[in-house]
């Protein structure tokens, strides 16, 4: 499935957030603010490609071990790989940015990253680098690992 860097997300209309120690609780709401699409990358299309800031990928990495987004039934193979090769994934992650836009990747993102050479936008790697994962890794539910969460949301308690 691809996207360009930074054009408006319209996969999904809303976005989810699962519990990540119980897996069964969830919550979910339609976003009051702007997705750009990081990521999402496909065979036989160009991205960008370079060396990103040392430390990056841990951090990423240590941000979808704490946030469950949009997790899907299905997986989605990384088709930059080999047939067959590829690791697979089934959900996204959410960054804020600047007030109003949250960055919306695949959870497949840091293997493009690290083994694909893919270079995300500057704008996505600074406002990683800017998680503060110790409060993140803190948050229990019923909060969750994202700053923009309204009030007012659906909330699966099992």
């Amino acid at each position: 499935m691809f996207y360009e860097d930074l054009t408006e997300y319209d996969y999904l209309a809303e976005d989810s957030f699962t519990d990540r120690e119980s897996g069964f609780f969830a919550l979910w709401y339609r976003p009051v603010y702007t997705r750009l699409n990081v990521g999402w990358l496909e065979a036989g299309r160009p991205y960008p490609t370079g060396p990103v800031p040392a430390g990056f990928i841990e951090r990423l990495e240590a941000v979808q071990r704490i946030q469950w987004m949009n997790e899907c039934l299905g997986t989605h193979e990384c088709d930059l790989c080999p047939a067959g090769d590829g690791p697979e994934g089934n959900g996204e992650v959410r960054i804020p940015g600047r007030p109003g836009i949250a960055y919306a990747a695949p959870f497949l993102v840091t293997h493009y990253i690290a083994v694909h050479g893919y270079q995300p936008p500057s704008v996505f790697v600074d406002a990683v680098l800017a998680v503060d994962i110790d409060e993140w890794a803190a948050t229990r539910w019923p909060d969750v690992p994202f700053p923009w969460v309204p009030d007012a949301v659906e909330r699966l308690l099992e």
